[in-house]
Formats: C-alpha cells, sequence, structure tokens
C-alpha cells in the first residue's frame, strides 16, 4: 500500500498561521479582560443586593414576631390584617433572597473560571512577546 505523499509547508502559510494564532490570542485577552471586569461589576451589585435583602429578612422576621405577639394579645382584625401582610412581604422578600443568592453563587463560579482563563491567555501573550524580543536580538 503507498503512502500519500504529504505536501511540505509553504513558509507564508506557517506565517499567516503564526500571525492567525497571536490575533487570536490578543481577542482572548481582550475578551477576557472585558469579562472579567463585567463580572466583577455584577459580583459586588449581587453582594449589595443580598446584603440588603439580608437585612430586610431580619427585619420582617422580628416584625413578624412582633405582629404575632400582638395578634395573639388582642385579636382584631387589624393586628390580624397586619400580621399576614408581614408574612406575605417575608415570603417575598425570602423568595428575592433564593434567587439573588443562586445568581451570586453563579456568577462567582463564572468569575473564577474566568479569572483562570485571564491569567493563562496573558502569561502566554507575555512569554511570546519574550520570544518575539528575544528572536529579534539574535537577527
Amino acid at each position: 500500500m503507498a503512502k500519500k505523499k504529504r505536501a511540505i509547508a509553504k513558509s507564508a502559510a506557517v506565517t499567516k498561521s503564526i500571525e492567525t494564532a497571536l490575533a487570536s490570542l490578543g481577542t482572548a485577552c481582550d475578551a477576557g479582560d472585558s469579562a472579567v471586569a463585567r463580572r466583577s461589576k455584577d459580583g459586588k451589585s449581587l453582594s449589595a443586593v443580598t446584603k440588603r435583602l439580608s437585612r430586610k429578612r431580619a427585619i420582617l422576621t422580628k416584625r413578624k414576631r412582633l405582629s404575632a405577639k400582638r395578634a395573639k394579645a388582642s385579636p382584631s382584625g387589624d393586628t390580624r390584617r397586619a400580621l399576614r401582610s408581614v408574612i406575605k412581604e417575608l415570603a417575598q422578600t425570602k423568595t428575592q433572597l433564593g434567587k439573588a443568592r443562586a445568581a451570586k453563587g453563579v456568577n462567582a463560579v463564572e468569575l473564577a473560571a474566568l479569572k483562570i482563563a485571564q491569567r493563562r491567555a496573558n502569561a502566554y501573550a507575555k512569554a511570546i512577546a519574550r520570544a518575539e524580543r528575544s528572536l529579534g536580538k539574535k537577527r
């Protein structure tokens, strides 16, 4: 069985391939930097939202306890309505807090992965730049 003869690569094709790879690496570095900046900003806002909702939940929990005591002490329509509204608002707050915490967790995982990829891309770019400089000196 005869082997298929492979063509020898041309210098222009190799050079073009290297230039394309360098351009792709530059694009990856830029995309990584902007993605990390955006995810960091989102993470800070999600952190603020979860902190605000946690405080609100704690306040509503205390208010619920007090409303329950008042409703038990004097069971009138007003006290029961106040207790019902506090319970309803607390449930909404808990739901929002759960969603915000989930989003914050997803964002944190993605941010960590992006930072790793960004470090790799920047390290490769620096190493290639160093190699380019040393090759330029030898010519």
